[in-house]
């Protein structure tokens, strides 16, 4: 049987109970769960500040006795004392404190009255009206670090299906905050049917003595002294011989930056747990979140994750409010379900369970966000701290379990979304975590898998943490920022009708001549130098409109080959990711080739080089046309080669893939006038999703894997489709936004299928993705893309 030393005890409380504020934290909590009517009320009696106090015992250590002003020197000193008592604690503190000051007959007594007072008058008290603990609770329960009584209850809970827990915490190791607190415990309990107290004292000192064990320390509780009140029941925690120095700003800081977290902010505050805060006898406030705050976001996000019939599902909602430039408000929701869940949280490393995707339960979740640059300094009034103050003291996202803050995540430097390591990285608006005000909720109940780490520093790192942390993170990160995008992208800088506006403007220079004509014939003589400078001014606004439409074409064309470079960048990731693959086992051809029997195997293993070396031929091959410049050529060339050429570069990809490509061709090509390199483009970007999905299908079912491909004629059209996991109906736009992505971290750039329509449209084309759902999974699975019938020939 292992023995315990006391000193263990010490130091599970100092590794358990991290900070002031979990201690804190801790302690509330038990008031709560002992079911508190009032709430919890914790109270700071001080009556000098500990530094104070350790300046006076310095001084007193530094009178020499033996001096003839000694005795008049002790006496300045205890009036010196005495005037830093501090008049608003209680009457208790106050006389006791100075009556052990009054007895101090040298300075050394007086420098230990000093210290001897702050260490028993110097208290925190924390006080529930909850339903208190007999004395057997005392020694059962209260007295057994790890007890288990609520860790059964909740247990129970949680098998008959209960909607709320009974208890927050299960632990048993709250009771260890008092000692981050203070050196000394005292609790007074009673329930309501008994008469007298339940005492307990502790002395934290006792337990480091170096050789003692955890059962030589006498702890027993005791029956005090008679109650309150008769009807009363609850629990007093009495801290005293404190550990830190404390001092109203101290603790006036803490009400308005801790206390006010402890529970859920974004509540009405009757909804919210009452905890109540007090210096010497004055409560002081604990900071409630201003209700029009929110509403000064610029953009916001909210979902919703549930769990309908044992399958996931995900529902974000983006609304853009006001991004500095002219825009409708834009909202708007997608729905992701299992096989998107799949995609885009689990992704294809096997790195989360599939389970997981509903062990991890319900929860809800909001986050705004705030352009900084743009809130104001200061209210209309000046009274009142600003929006940008507010919003600033409120940043970060909260998790709350309950009601009850889940810690750390929301501190500042807590980045658990990891929002300023991906801002480092983006063009255009930031999402860093300073410019949010959010909050993930959970419960007991609903998320049995989302557990506290036992210091308190986080959830445990589980399959079903992960994908809260992911979900989080695509709502957040991706999600709001491909609707923020979206919106810049349509509203911020719209693309300008250039033949409209050269119509208006020969229209208007038509209008201006012929005025000038009438007015020449209808003025004076001396009019002529006026109407002069005036044609000069028209033919200068003229040469003036036709540098800005050269200009405007010119920044349009360079967005175009933007757009086309980030294309190409895409497809050279992939042919990277090929190259290297067929290098790495041209390379373990060649380690085979050594060895005695070089003729007889040499023949297949060259084979095996020379179907390498044709798969990067042929990937490379597909490149060449989708070069910038490659690009911009329009040629005469066959849908149908352009079809069998991509199928056949992938056959290598498709055959460890285990997909059969299917292609279906008319007698005669279809041949059309255009950008090859583009439909390439388009073809590729078809070809890299499907067989992401199909994967990700394929790891969780048995099934023949299937691309289909046909081409027809009037007009040129291509169809594909895939048999793998497809597009949910509420998706089917939203697919073609720009940063949009239902892949994983790894995989996920929202570019594809952007760029493909963009190259689709750039030839007066189509690229959609039909409406009419499968049969079998009522998801969208085939993609078309129609060019105009002017480009065949």
């Amino acid at each position: 049987m292992f023995r315990i030393t006391a000193r263990t005890v010490l130091e599970l409380g100092s590794e358990l109970i991290s900070s002031d504020i979990i201690a804190f934290y801790e302690l509330i909590k038990n008031g709560f769960d002992a079911g508190t009517k009032d709430g919890v009320e914790v109270y700071f009696d001080i009556v000098m500040v500990k530094a104070t106090g350790q300046r006076f015992a310095k001084l007193a250590g530094k009178i020499d006795s033996a001096l003839a002003s000694a005795n008049r020197d002790l006496a300045d000193l205890k009036e010196r004392i005495d005037e830093e008592i501090l008049d608003s604690a209680s009457d208790d503190a106050r006389n006791g404190f100075r009556r052990l000051i009054e007895r101090a007959a040298t300075a050394d007594e007086l420098a230990d009255a000093v210290a001897e007072g702050m260490r028993r008058f110097n208290t925190i008290t924390v006080k529930d009206t909850g339903d208190g603990m007999t004395e057997k609770d005392l020694e059962d329960n209260f007295l057994v670090i790890g007890t288990g009584s609520r860790k059964k209850a909740i247990d129970a809970a949680l098998l008959s299906g209960a909607s709320k827990t009974p208890y927050l915490g299960e632990k048993g190791i709250g009771r260890l905050s008092a000692m981050r607190l203070g050196e000394r415990l005292r609790v007074e309990t009673a329930k309501t049917q008994e008469q007298h107290l339940n005492l307990l004292d502790i002395n934290w000192r006792s337990f480091n003595t170096v050789d003692a064990m955890l059962d030589e320390i006498d702890v027993k509780p005791t029956v005090g002294g008679a109650k309150p009140t008769a009807s009363w029941s609850g629990t007093t925690i009495i801290i005293s011989d404190l550990t830190e120095n404390w001092s109203q700003s101290r603790v006036t800081e803490m009400g308005d930056q801790d206390f006010s977290r402890l529970t859920d902010p974004f509540e009405d505050s009757g909804a919210r747990p009452r905890i109540a805060l007090f210096w010497n006898g004055d409560r002081l406030p604990v900071r409630a979140m201003p209700s029009d705050l929110l509403d000064a976001a610029h953009a916001h996000v909210s979902g919703t994750y549930t769990i309908v019939d044992g399958e996931p599902k995900l529902e974000i909602t983006t609304d853009i409010v006001d991004l500095g430039f002219p825009h409708p408000r834009e909202t708007r929701t997608i729905t992701l379900n299992r096989g998107d869940l799949e995609g885009a949280i689990l992704g294809k490393d096997d790195h989360i369970d599939d389970d997981a995707l509903v062990n991890v339960g319900p929860f809800t979740f909001e986050a705004h966000w705030f352009n900084r640059r743009r809130l104001p300094l200061k209210d209309a009034t000046g009274e009142k701290l600003s929006i940008r103050e507010e919003q600033e003291r409120w940043s970060g996202i909260f998790v709350f379990r309950d009601l009850f803050r889940v810690f750390p995540y929301g501190e500042e430097e807590d980045d658990w979304l990891e929002l300023d390591r991906r801002a480092l990285r983006r063009s255009g608006y930031t999402l860093n975590r300073t410019q949010f005000i959010g909050r993930t909720r959970i419960s007991r109940v609903g998320n049995p898998a989302l557990l506290d780490q036992t210091n308190r520093e986080g959830l445990r790192v589980t399959p079903e943490q992960q994908v809260l942390l992911l979900v989080m993170r695509y709502a957040v990160q991706d999600s709001l920022g491909w609707a923020i995008g979206d919106v810049e992208k349509q509203y911020k800088a719209q693309k300008i009708d250039l033949g409209d506006a050269q119509k208006q403007i020969a229209g208007l220079e038509d209008r201006a001549r012929t005025a000038l004509t009438r007015i020449r014939k209808l003025s004076p003589p001396d009019a002529e130098t006026a109407i002069a400078d005036i044609q000069q001014t028209l033919r200068e606004f003229s040469q003036f409109a036709a540098q800005a439409r050269e200009r405007i074409a010119q920044v349009e064309q360079e967005g175009r080959q933007m757009v086309e470079m980030a294309g190409v960048g895409l497809m050279v990731e992939v042919v990277a990711h090929e190259l290297a693959r067929s290098t790495e086992n041209a390379l373990k051809a060649l380690e085979k080739l050594k060895g005695d029997d070089v003729p007889v195997r040499l023949r297949g293993q060259f084979a095996t080089l020379r179907a390498e070396m044709k798969s990067i031929n042929k990937r490379v091959r597909v490149l060449d046309p989708m070069s910038v410049s490659g690009r911009q050529r329009t040629e005469l060339f066959s849908l149908d080669e352009i079809v069998k050429d991509a199928v056949e570069a992938h056959a290598s990809q498709f055959e460890r893939h285990r997909i059969r490509a299917i292609i279906n061709l008319p007698e005669r090509p279809v041949r059309v006038r255009a950008v090859k390199g583009m439909i390439v483009q388009i073809l590729e970007n078809l070809i890299s999703n499907s067989v992401y999905w199909l994967d990700i299908r394929g790891k969780r079912e048995t099934f023949d894997r299937e691309i289909r491909i046909s081409v027809s004629g009037g007009p040129p059209t291509l169809i594909f489709e895939d048999n793998g996991r497809g597009v949910a109906i509420e998706n089917r736009d939203a697919i073609f936004q720009l940063f949009f992505s239902l892949r994983d971290t790894k995989r996920r750039r929202g570019l594809g299928l952007f760029i493909a329509r963009e190259a689709a449209e750039h030839h007066g084309g189509s690229l959609s993705l039909e409406e009419e759902p499968d049969p079998e999974t009522r998801r969208l699975h085939r993609f078309v893309l129609e060019l105009p019938q002017d480009l065949q020939q």
